[in-house]
């Protein structure tokens, strides 16, 4: 047993853990969110949800479903969001009716791979209402959220992030990462090598069938090499990208997202931007499927046809006709 009666699993053994975090809304219920809020569900907690489109909530059937941010806000003890792109999170906690209308001492727990800047938004934004918040994005797929057993990265202040831990700990391990805005970026940075693997992978299982080895044989290469790769087997060898564990379409925004950070900061990142330039363009006609269809590209024509160029900006540029 740990602090604040949450197992080394990561669940509660009481329905009100602490008088803080008792109380909780969730903010966004796609498939990160649904299983944000199932599993806290299951931890004991009480939870107000809300999502843009209000059925998808309804129908997790867990809690009270409200009719806004600013409703599902109000009487929440923590709020937590996990919503798409910077435009989601403005939306959901400044637009109309939005979280922060009815913001006091609350705790905003913004989980969104959203990148730093909407991060200083909302910090700014709160002013001096009381409200605390933390950026805490999680590394890993919905089904380790699922068992407790995801990695979540947490930027803030100390007292923020220990008055979060009784939530967070109840999806898996918490790591504090420095000041509110750092877990945004690092959040960027584990992206961008996520989009840098699975492109490498695509490129040399694909190479390595058109050099005459079984197919079988050179995933079980790479897999060895990157085991995370055993969960994307079907997309790699059977050609199923459905249902995503990770929609390209979602890759190729954070992958913008951390193009823009590095490039503020003038780094060298070659092979991120060669990356993102393949995956933005494979997600024009499979950003609904999982990450491993950007596969497709490679398949559909000779791996050594990809030609590496220079943008405008001095960027590399991949061009491929294939995808």
């Amino acid at each position: 047993m740990t602090r604040r009666g949450i197992t080394k699993r990561g669940m509660t053994m009481n329905a009100r853990p602490n008088p803080h975090s008792g109380r909780i809304a969730v903010l966004g219920t796609g498939k990160m969110g649904s299983t944000i809020a199932d599993r806290l569900a299951r931890a004991g907690f009480e939870l107000t949800l809300w999502n843009r489109t209000r059925a998808r909530a309804e129908a997790l059937g867990i809690g009270h479903v409200a009719t806004s941010p600013a409703e599902a806000a109000q009487d929440a003890d923590i709020v937590i969001s996990s919503l798409t792109g910077p435009d989601g999170v403005r939306a959901a906690y400044l637009g109309d009716n939005g979280a922060l209308a009815s913001a006091s001492d609350q705790l905003f727990i913004d989980m969104s791979t959203a990148g730093a800047e909407i991060v200083a938004e909302l910090a700014a934004a709160m002013g001096q209402t009381g409200a605390r918040l933390v950026d805490a994005p999680i590394i890993g797929a919905p089904t380790l959220v699922r068992d407790g057993q995801a990695a979540i990265l947490v930027g803030g202040a100390a007292a923020d992030v220990d008055r979060a831990r009784a939530v967070l700990g109840a999806l898996g391990e918490v790591r504090h990462v420095g000041p509110l805005g750092s877990a945004a970026r690092l959040k960027l940075v584990a992206n961008s090598m996520l989009g840098d693997l699975i492109v490498a992978a695509a490129e040399l299982q694909v190479a390595g069938e058109a050099a005459g080895l079984d197919p079988e044989e050179v995933f079980w290469v790479l897999q060895r090499l990157v085991p995370s790769l055993g969960m994307r087997r079907a997309g790699f060898l059977e050609d199923r990208h459905a249902p995503p564990l990770f929609a390209l379409r979602d890759l190729a925004k954070d992958l913008d997202l951390a193009l823009a950070l590095f490039r503020g900061s003038a780094s060298e990142i070659p092979l991120t931007g060669l990356a993102e330039s393949f995956v933005s363009e494979a997600a024009n006609t499979t950003g609904e499927m999982d990450i491993t269809s950007v596969i497709r590209g490679y398949r559909s024509s000779t791996p050594a046809s990809a030609m590496v160029g220079v943008g405008p900006a001095g960027e590399p540029m991949a061009t491929r006709a294939t995808f």
